[in-house]
């Protein structure tokens, strides 16, 4: 048997024909199968897998993990790439490689590989995990390997060769668009979706309802906070309750997605340089953040806030791009961490076709004084105080004035 590769593997047609290939090359190839919540069969795909050529298949349930250590990180930063895009596929993989060099590590595997192109960011996510955790592994990336690409042009010389090879296919019919799904969302890109004008149709959507479609009727939500992170949930409605992570986002996915909570459908600019349309679903994390940033409101400094969001861009960006594991990744969920310590409390919000209303917020560590607040109230503000304070801030706009009229003349 030759030299150990772990594959990240998934069932499809690229990742089969890639094991195959690899097999062929004499390596000893290890199947990972990651379970970030994509409802897929894996033990047919484990079964498949063996009958390829995989001497060894891992499934790994990565579900709760990608929750509490990826997601919610996410939702303390505000996380929201370019302004619109919440990360879904981006903090997922350094989740699936993380898993794959530990699994790496204990099979003594001198490679590891993946199915990821040469244009896309995902290449990037998954090698730059691979290298910051253990710099030595060897990667092996067949999109970019000159071989490969000269055997395979495209989807059809991948169908031929897996008629060949008589590795079994579903279908010979390449869909019209691209998805990834897992538990924080599902995307859906290139194909049709490649023109920026080419509307998705309802049809598309595999997770949320239309607002056309979404009930007629608001569903109530009370949100709890402690340090930042989403510990309870209670639906006003019918009593529900749920306080365990993994099942208390599982839950925001479903009351959001039956609202019709969290499409977009926006083009981004990948890492690569190269800009490319996407079509989103995020009904869960979409809920969480709208009531994250209210909880703030009533909670966090001023001034800590203002740095906050300032490194909030940075954040996502790094997310985006890869540098999950990097030093200044660290510093930053460091000072993200230190920015959540007092951010407790309840946000009361409705859903309601598409839409999430913020009803109410309270909060033990509440920086909101109502008598200070008040227009009808004497508190411990004197109104007449602002005088001064409006004169020492007027000093410095009137010199730059006294300068460009003096410029002027």
């Amino acid at each position: 048997m030759g030299s150990k590769v772990i594959l990240a593997y998934s069932g499809g047609l690229d990742t089969s024909c890639i094991l195959k290939w690899l097999v062929d090359k004499g390596y000893d190839v290890v199947a990972y199968i990651a379970d970030v919540g994509q409802k897929e069969d894996f033990e047919a795909a484990k079964e498949k897998a063996l009958a390829v050529g995989a001497s060894k298949v891992y499934v790994e349930d990565l579900k709760r993990e990608f929750v509490t250590d990826f997601i919610f990180p996410a939702i303390k930063a505000n996380a929201i790439y370019e302004n619109r895009y919440l990360l879904g596929t981006s903090l997922a993989r350094p989740l699936i490689a993380k898993r794959q060099m530990e699994i790496a590590a204990k099979e003594n595997a001198e490679y590891v590989s993946h199915g990821a192109t040469g244009k896309g960011n995902d290449q990037v996510r998954f090698e730059l995990t691979y290298l910051a955790l253990n710099p030595k592994i060897k990667i092996i990336s067949p999109w970019k390997d000159t071989e490969f690409l000269s055997r395979f042009k495209g989807r059809t010389d991948l169908i031929n060769y897996a008629k060949e090879k008589g590795i079994p296919i579903k279908a010979t019919h390449e869909k019209p668009y691209s998805t990834d799904a897992n538990l924080m969302h599902i995307s859906y890109e290139s194909g049709v979706l490649e023109d920026p004008m080419a509307a998705p149709s309802d049809e598309i959507f595999e997770w949320t309802k239309s607002p056309k479609d979404a009930p007629d009727k608001e569903t109530e939500l009370a949100i709890h906070f402690k340090d930042g992170l989403p510990v309870k949930v209670e639906n006003k409605g019918d009593g529900t309750v749920k306080t365990d992570p993994l099942e208390l986002f599982m839950y925001l996915n479903s009351v959001g997605a039956e609202n019709a909570i969290g499409r977009i459908d926006i083009v981004e600019n990948r890492f690569v340089g190269i800009k490319s349309r996407g079509v989103y679903e995020t009904p869960g994390a979409t809920i969480l953040r709208a009531a994250h940033i209210d909880i703030e409101a009533i909670a966090m400094d001023r001034e800590v806030m203002g740095l906050r969001d300032m490194l909030e861009p940075k954040f996502s960006e790094l997310v985006y791009n890869g540098f999950w594991f990097s030093p200044e990744m660290d510093f930053l969920m460091a000072a993200i961490d230190k920015s959540q310590e007092v951010i407790d409390g309840t946000v009361h919000l409705t859903l309601y076709k598409g839409n999430i209303t913020i009803k109410g917020r309270e909060s033990p560590s509440s920086l909101y004084d109502k008598e200070l607040s008040s227009m009808n109230i004497e508190g411990g503000f004197n109104q007449a105080d602002s005088v001064g304070f409006i004169k020492i801030n007027a000093i410095r706009l009137m010199a730059h004035n006294a300068i460009m009229n003096r410029k002027r003349k």
